[in-house]
């Protein structure tokens, strides 16, 4: 490293904002349901979950902004 680099300032880190976490407690039925759902589109059950809210939220007007 050159004198020249010390005089570089570091580009400024993002914070990756930290996803909420919820325990949710689900039916044996409705969790099979979604974990079948899941596979069938490749999903994690947790993403195929967020995927679901995310169209209901819509679906209401509701979406995150």
């Amino acid at each position: 490293m050159s004198d020249d680099d010390a005089a570089v300032p570091a580009a400024p880190r993002r914070r990756k904002k930290e996803p909420k976490r919820v325990l949710l407690r689900l039916d044996p039925a409705v969790h099979e349901a979604i974990a079948k759902w899941a596979a069938d589109d490749l999903r994690s059950i947790n993403a195929q979950i967020e995927f679901a809210l995310r169209r209901a939220l819509e679906d209401a007007g509701r979406g995150p902004r």
